[in-house]
């Protein structure tokens, strides 16, 4: 039988694992259960693919991101491994045929999401599949006092009594000490094998920076290399990418919004560096490997230090010297402040919406209905006058309590864009009087239509345009395929499965006690995303490193306030040493060279480029970018 390492080589080429990655992959081989945090870009994926060609069997891989399983299943069948994944995209009998197939034992992988588990069609062929190894994906999500858990993970436990000798490999790269022990524990692990790789990223550099002009902030430090810029709303996304494009900077966009071939678009578009720059929310990334992001940038500030951590280790995946960027400013400390008591409403107002819940779908007490309900967020929210931002929130809570499973699409409703012309809006009146009606009717509702995509729900455009539903839908497909406008529809619609016996919600019990848990845990993490942003005196990575129970008392050096600590006694020689090694690299804006100066020291260097390209050893272009002659390189 061939080794791990000759299996690394055969398929992926590499002559050598990285870190820990061996050693998780023999903990597998040998039967044991195994939990392994490895940072983003560890290298996850490899602690499961390489068993799984060599045991005998199937691999089950849980994993949330229809995007991941997608991405990863294609790369493996270009690799000539057998491989497929059940997603909600497939048919009923594609879905049959996949399960057939893995029966059959024709896969070494089959990916699946903790939702999947619950069908009764897969249930019906788990008892025939021949498992090797269970591979549990973003494994924080079992934990329920993390930042993302999620219901239906707690089922993956029960494939323990089924497959009792099938080792479990539970892998994430974001999880405090608390919450390890608790994914262990969830997943009903065995006296797991434990390998954590450091936290440390040597080779990001650091820095946040209070901004009260982010559009400007972010246009000096871009370059041509390639980045990645995370904003926290659709239409921040689309602005930004506007700007950049309006300053001759190649961006894509990415978001849910989208549909999915233009999210491909983008994403090809950046993968194969067309547009070196990808603006999207945190919906992007996830599963992405690419290896060369030079530049991550958080337009605003994270919810907490997972999501940040995790975001920001998709730069210098390579190894090679990257910078991740953070900005923030009076609004997003108030954001912070403000999200416990948001995400955490009273109880009173959770029996509200439990209530309006029920009655919305006509669901009397006492009824089992176990069953899927189309459910769109924001008709029921129009129907019963709740705020939609506090409503999901009170939804996703009592998700948490297990009283009902909702689809992502519930917070995914229709967006509309115009993608033309005034003019040709104009000339619609003659052509198409009715179709020219619902885009003057679009003008006067929604006056950022020309701008983003902007959400609407049909049947309240329809009451107020005062035609039928069914007829503007009609004419917003008709448009679209036009290419007077792109209009997206919430997929298969949003749905809600309602798991439980309808009780009157002055009755629901609800564990208050655990929402208190899951309220003061937040806050915790609220306090420490704070902290970090407005920290000035500790090494940002000996911060992070505190933070996940890597105790660490060494600075990195390197972060921004590692740097503004080391300039206070920068030598003029020490500046000129710096600035020559970062145009080793190639072209850098004035604004690139010195922004990892500070006060006096960004003055002197400053002059000292002057004085450079003086004395011949710069060049300035055109465009005021600064490179080293040849005869100096």
């Amino acid at each position: 039988m061939p080794t791990p390492a000759e299996i690394l080589k055969k398929y992926w080429g590499y002559d050598g694992f990285r870190p820990l990655q061996q050693e998780i992959i023999m903990s597998v081989l040998q039967g044991q259960d195994t939990l392994a945090l490895l940072p983003t870009g560890g290298g996850k994926s490899v602690c499961y693919q390489v068993p799984a060609i060599m045991m005998d069997g199937l691999c089950l891989v849980i994993s949330p991101l229809i995007a991941l399983m997608q991405d990863q299943v294609k790369r493996l069948k270009h690799l000539d491994i057998p491989a497929e994944s059940l997603h909600s995209g497939l048919g009923y009998r594609q879905v049959k045929a996949i399960l057939e197939q893995a029966r059959d034992g024709e896969y070494k992988m089959l990916y699946v999401s903790p939702e999947r588990l619950q069908t009764s069609m897969f249930n019906d062929y788990l008892y025939h599949l021949d498992l090797s190894l269970i591979a549990v994906d973003e494994a924080h999500c079992v934990s329920q006092w993390g930042h993302d858990f999620r219901p239906d993970y707690l089922k993956i436990s029960e494939l323990r009594e089924l497959f009792t000798q099938t080792p479990v490999l539970a892998l994430t790269a974001t999880a405090t000490r608390d919450i390890e022990a608790d994914v262990a524990k969830q997943l009903k692990m065995r006296k797991p094998q434990v390998y954590r790789q450091s936290f440390a990223r040597n080779n990001i550099f650091f820095d946040v920076s209070y901004s009260e002009n982010k559009q400007r902030d972010t246009l000096n430090v871009l370059g041509d290399a390639c980045s990645i810029i995370y904003c926290r709303s659709r239409k921040q996304t689309e602005v930004i990418g506007n700007t950049l494009r309006q300053h001759d900077i190649e961006a894509a966009v990415y978001h849910a919004g989208l549909t999915k071939e233009k999210r491909e678009t983008a994403q090809d578009q950046w993968m194969t560096d067309q547009a070196p720059v990808m603006v999207a929310t945190t919906a992007f990334g996830m599963g992405i490997d690419k290896p060369d992001v030079r530049l991550v940038l958080h337009y605003d500030a994270p919810e907490h230090l997972e999501a940040w951590y995790q975001e920001a280790g998709r730069a210098g995946r390579d190894g090679l010297k990257s910078f991740a960027f953070t900005y923030y400013n009076s609004t997003d400390l108030t954001r912070l402040e403000e999200s416990t008591a948001l995400q955490f409403p009273p109880e009173s107002f959770l029996r509200k919406v439990y209530q309006s819940v029920a009655e919305y779908l006509q669901i009397p007490v006492g009824a089992e209905p176990h069953q899927y309900y189309s459910f769109d967020i924001s008709d029921f929210c129009a129907k019963f006058s709740l705020s939609i931002l506090q409503a999901i929130h009170a939804l996703k809570l009592l998700e948490r309590e297990g009283l009902w499973s909702l689809t992502e699409a519930v917070y995914s409703p229709s967006t509309v864009q115009f993608i033309t012309d005034r003019h040709v809006l104009d000339g619609l009146a003659a052509s198409h009087p009715t179709l020219s009606y619902i885009t003057v009717g679009l003008l006067r509702l929604f006056n950022s239509i020309f701008f983003y995509p902007t959400h609407l729900r049909e049947a309240a455009v329809a009451r107020q345009l005062k035609v039928k539903q069914q007829e503007l839908v009609g004419a917003l497909e008709q448009l679209h395929r036009m290419g007077i406008l792109e209009y997206n529809k919430a997929g298969e619609g949003p749905q809600m499965f309602f798991h439980h016996r309808r009780a009157d919600s002055a009755h629901l019990i609800i564990d208050l006690n655990r929402i208190h848990i899951l309220r003061k845990r937040h806050e915790a993490r609220t306090e420490a995303m704070i902290g970090f942003l407005v920290n000035d005196t500790i090494c940002r990575e000996r911060y992070v490193l505190n933070y996940f129970g890597e105790a660490s008392e060494k600075d990195c050096g390197h972060c921004d306030v590692c740097r503004k600590r080391k300039q206070k006694y920068a030598t003029p020689g020490a500046i000129t040493a710096q600035l020559l090694e970062t145009l080793a690299t190639g072209p850098h804006s004035l604004d690139q060279l010195i922004h990892p100066f500070f006060g006096k020291q960004r003055d002197a260097a400053i002059n000292l480029l002057r004085s450079m390209a003086d004395e011949g050893i710069l060049r300035i272009a055109e465009n005021g970018f600064f490179s080293l002659r040849e005869e100096v390189i």
